[in-house]
């Protein structure tokens, strides 16, 4: 799952999420938060604790039924929180005291019935997909490049998943082996080229840049197929090799047409289309 579908936003206040055992599975703390009006994440987690406590006490299974599931924190760092799925977030919403409770619950509803829509109908979520890119100002050029690259990108991780590639830890290595090979640069170092923080790099990507990270990637997969590639070490060498053509590629048309094909341009700036569309959602 592209990780940009595993925050939600709710009246301006952000709630984490991820997709576990076939539910979406929300912060408490995030939502607790977000009703209670917390100024930061640390109150946040106070109010939780002792709300938790006193459902305890009073012999509910709201809380036992949380579970403890990695989500990533505000330094980047994927760490364990308290989440819960929609029946759960449903009987602690109830709990708290707040003028925003009925307004969440539809909210509640609505995203997590939009999920289940797109895993019946996949062609719903690339539907949607398309529609927040165009709001965003993006090309049609350029979105029919980034949903294909989608493409690309989850058949190179699920070749790694059949070939003995550890998702959690071994995939981002990988990731960069190609990146570098490709760009001169790591995932990590290209943000920064671009001035990004927590955003998508494959968002800020011009159309060129996007057409070569496709390029590693498909002759990465087609290399740890024919090459039979098995465990991180030799899908590291494939890696490597995926992106040594994609680079030389890369290199071949900045000295025929004389221009770089790295740029430090970025999408950050959001047009008023985009800003009507979040407000239309909330």
């Amino acid at each position: 799952m592209e990780s940009d579908k595993a925050l939600v936003v709710f009246e301006d206040k952000k709630i984490r999420r991820i997709w576990h055992n076939g539910k979406w599975y929300f912060s408490v703390v995030d939502v607790v938060g977000a009703l209670t009006e917390q100024p930061d994440y640390q109150k946040s987690r106070k109010y939780w604790n002792k709300l938790g406590q006193r459902l305890r006490d009073e012999g509910s299974e709201a809380v036992t039924n949380c579970h403890q599931l990695k989500l990533r924190a505000e330094d980047g760092k994927l760490r364990e929180t308290d989440c819960a799925n929609t029946e759960s977030l449903f009987r602690i919403v109830q709990s708290i005291p707040s003028k925003k409770a009925e307004p969440f619950k539809r909210w509640l509803a609505k995203v997590g019935y939009e999920r289940i829509q797109e895993i019946e109908n996949p062609e719903l979520a690339q539907k949607r997909m398309k529609e927040i890119y165009k709001a965003k100002g993006y090309s049609e050029d350029w979105i029919e490049k980034r949903v294909r690259g989608i493409a690309i990108r989850d058949e190179l991780t699920d070749e790694w998943k059949n070939r003995g590639v550890n998702k959690n830890i071994e995939y981002a290595i990988l990731t960069n082996e190609i990146s570098k090979a490709t760009f001169g640069k790591t995932v990590e170092e290209y943000k920064q080229f671009k001035k990004l923080n927590r955003e998508n790099l494959r968002d800020h990507m011009t159309d060129l840049e996007l057409i070569f990270t496709m390029l590693g990637e498909a002759s990465t997969t087609e290399i740890a197929k024919n090459k039979d590639a098995e465990g991180f070490v030799e899908n590291k060498t494939a890696a490597k090799k995926g992106g040594k053509i994609a680079g030389d590629a890369r290199k071949n048309l900045e000295i025929e047409s004389g221009k770089n094909v790295t740029s430090d341009e970025n999408y950050l700036e959001k047009p008023e289309s985009v800003k009507r569309l979040e407000k239309k959602n909330k």
